[in-house]
């Protein structure tokens, strides 16, 4: 089952513990960021410490309900001009308002989950694949409707070869 609209809504609206995903594309072309992103490749850049909005003030009151949300990215390194954007003008404000961010920087490594889509888990029982063009074009979202075990094995496998946001990018000023 193929989820839009307040389907998809929901499925943020009503998770009772955790929303999860993992993403493993350098690059997504999400039509909302369009300008902002070539403001930042034209240089232009806002202050990720003072920014706040819709999604950002809704981790902060998920986080006081007692709900978790986080993700892990995959990358190799160089980060590619979208990764550089995103950290800077998306990551850092999120982590800041309890995003559980964290990288798996696969550069000069085996990666340890190869071949997996990019999904969101919601409560280790839902799984939303997320499928894209190669480009980072998003396709659609589809309801997994099998067993979420080998998802819940992946998410424990990133977040334990990751490390959280804020100390990645520390590495990468070094």
């Amino acid at each position: 089952m193929l989820l839009d609209g307040d389907e998809w809504r929901a499925m943020f609206r009503d998770f009772r513990r955790e929303a999860w995903r993992l993403e493993t594309l350098p690059q997504y072309l999400v039509p909302q960021e369009a300008e902002e992103f070539e403001e930042f490749l034209a240089g232009k850049r806002r202050n990720p410490y003072t920014h706040s909005d819709e999604y950002t003030e809704d981790l902060k009151r998920l986080r006081s309900e007692g709900k978790r949300k986080g993700r892990v990215h995959i990358v190799t390194r160089p980060l590619s001009e979208y990764l550089r954007f995103e950290f800077s003008q998306y990551y850092e404000p999120n982590v800041r308002a309890g995003d559980e961010i964290r990288i798996l920087d696969v550069t000069g490594r085996e990666n340890p989950i190869p071949n997996v889509q990019d999904f969101w888990m919601f409560d280790r029982l839902t799984v939303v694949l997320m499928n894209y063009e190669p480009d980072g074009t998003q396709i659609n979202r589809e309801l997994y409707e099998g067993d979420p075990a080998p998802f819940i094995e992946y998410q424990r496998t990133a977040v334990a070869e990751s490390v959280p946001y804020l100390e990645y990018v520390k590495g990468l000023d070094a």
